[in-house]
């Protein structure tokens, strides 16, 4: 472990204050942060911070045209990022956030962020993890993406994240394995395209699928909403 680099066992109450406030700061700085989420660890950055999101990207060894989600610590961010909420879209989280749902959405023309080649859309979620919940409440909306170099597995273990990433990230803050509940304990969050819902006849699009299955998002929006 590189002198710049810390991880923190955050089961044990003296260092999960010590690693939380460490990567508050980080964030702060524009540096990189790995955290545990609901479905895989996420390495995590300072969403309006362009220099961040660039660190993020080169640490995964992913272009531009792969832009990272966005974590948001509740409904209200939801809505200060997206230009629009559809009604589908809103009986959506109110089902399945906080939980493995990533909704795509027209972002806000008036946000001074880069998060790459995103086509002026943002992937949104708020994960079903007590403390990245925390820690997106102090910090703001967070850009994260899975905590793995592109190509390789998805880090379910903070030790994983480690392996792949390095002195690359501040602050590793590992709450043992992750994702065990979901029968691929290696998926990531189901992710859904709404932008076509701003036609009239427009449909969702499930782009990824992931731990919340097609059929609970067509039992909430009904197969006519759906690509």
């Amino acid at each position: 472990m590189g002198a710049d680099m810390a991880r923190f066992d955050i089961t044990v109450p003296d260092e999960l204050l010590t690693g939380m406030r460490l990567a508050r700061a980080a964030i702060g700085r524009g540096e990189l942060v790995v955290i545990p989420t609901d479905t895989v660890y996420g390495v995590a950055a300072d969403a309006f911070s362009a220099e961040a999101v660039q660190r993020l990207l080169d640490a995964k060894g992913r272009g531009r045209a792969a832009p990272p989600p966005v974590l948001v610590p509740g409904l209200p961010t939801l809505d200060a990022l997206a230009e629009s909420v559809p009604p589908e879209v809103r009986a959506l989280v109110a089902e399945l956030w906080p939980g493995g749902l990533t909704v795509i959405l027209r972002a806000r023309a008036s946000l001074d962020w880069d998060l790459g080649d995103t086509g002026g859309t943002v992937a949104l979620r708020m994960p079903d993890e007590p403390l990245a919940l925390e820690l997106l409440a102090e910090t703001g909306p967070l850009a994260v993406s899975s905590a793995n170099r592109t190509g390789e597995p998805a880090a379910t273990t903070a030790a994983e994240a480690e392996a792949m990433l390095g002195d690359a990230v501040a602050v590793y803050l590992d709450a043992g394995p992750v994702g065990a509940g979901h029968a691929d304990a290696r998926a990531g969050s189901t992710i859904v395209d709404a932008t076509g819902l701003e036609q009239p006849d427009g449909r969702l699009r499930i782009v990824r699928q992931g731990v919340v299955p097609a059929s609970a998002i067509v039992a909430i929006v009904g197969a006519d909403r759906c690509a």
